[in-house]
């Protein structure tokens, strides 16, 4: 039987207030990182720490396979049932409900989970990232989940990985998959020259294998209150002089000398005429103007469109 959709609970560019949904956002964020740091305990290495992102899914955000001794086992938040899945290369699955409850319940029944399927793994249970952090056994503070900003969130997630992988597609050089970080909770996307980056002085060993490399870099993130809405940025590691005042399009999008990005506001890209010709449009232009500064070879890394 066909199922009829009401396209408005599919719209998939949806208001995202940060003041609406920030507290749920919050444990959100808790709740991807201790999923995440066991992707990072188990996976190994791989450069710029791409074995710790998660994926965005055909229900919400996902591990991918996680290897285990000779099995393999998956996370994946489920975003339309509102659950957390575990399921293994043994045919084991367990789930957990994703509703309001404390960052300190949601760790101890998740590490219950994992080990009632033989997965025993320990964590660092500290949030990365984040001012302020409290334990993750601790933290009685976030506790919130409104099902329906979350399901706004991962809709705008699907909907940016989509545009996001289709830039991704022009570029034949080395780049990153598209990727969600739970560390800065956003969604991303790099590419790389080929040639090493300068060393950051006083770097810390993540940042110092984040940027190892020359890259431009994109991405979506949702914002944090009280002030500070849902964006998309761009950035060149390290920036090229005078890339501030390049000419980038759309408009509407500016060059933020604090973060030192060029940001296009969600707000203003959901009210476009068409936001996937915007999108696009803000990736290229962005990446032109720091790859020409840069002296990229642009000829050899780039697919001819």
């Amino acid at each position: 039987m066909a199922i009829e959709l009401n396209p408005a609970a599919h719209e998939p560019w949806p208001a995202l207030p940060i003041n609406e949904w920030n507290d749920t956002r919050a444990t959100l964020h808790m709740w991807t990182q201790i999923v995440g740091k066991v992707r990072l305990a188990l996976s190994p290495r791989v450069n710029h720490w791409w074995e710790v992102p998660l994926y965005v899914s055909a229900r919400g955000l996902t591990t991918s396979s996680i290897p285990y001794g000779v099995e393999i086992f998956e996370i994946e938040f489920d975003f339309l049932a509102h659950q957390l899945e575990i399921r293994t290369s043994r045919g084991q699955s367990s789930a957990l409900p994703l509703e309001p409850r404390s960052v300190a319940d949601f760790y101890r029944a998740f590490m219950t989970e994992l080990d009632s399927l033989g997965i025993h793994v320990k964590i660092w249970p500290m949030p990365v990232e984040i001012p302020d952090p409290i334990r993750f056994d601790q933290d009685h503070v976030h506790a919130s989940y409104d099902a329906e900003y979350v399901n706004r969130f991962w809709r705008i997630l699907v909907a940016v990985s989509t545009i996001f992988n289709e830039f991704r597609a022009r570029f034949i050089g080395k780049s990153s998959p598209v990727h969600f970080f739970w560390g800065s909770f956003d969604l991303a996307v790099s590419r790389f020259n080929g040639k090493r980056a300068p060393t950051r002085p006083g770097a810390d060993p993540v940042t110092l294998e984040a940027y190892s490399h020359e890259d431009i870099s994109a991405g979506f993130w949702p914002g944090t209150a009280p002030n500070t809405d849902a964006a998309f940025y761009a950035y060149a590691a390290p920036e090229p002089p005078d890339l501030s005042k390049s000419a980038i399009r759309p408009t509407n999008a500016s060059y933020n000398a604090q973060l030192g990005e060029f940001l296009l506001m969600y707000a203003d890209l959901r009210r476009a005429d068409s936001p996937r010709a915007v999108l696009l449009d803000f990736l290229q232009s962005t990446y032109e103007a720091a790859a020409n500064l840069a002296a990229w070879d642009r000829a050899s890394l780039e697919r001819r469109l």
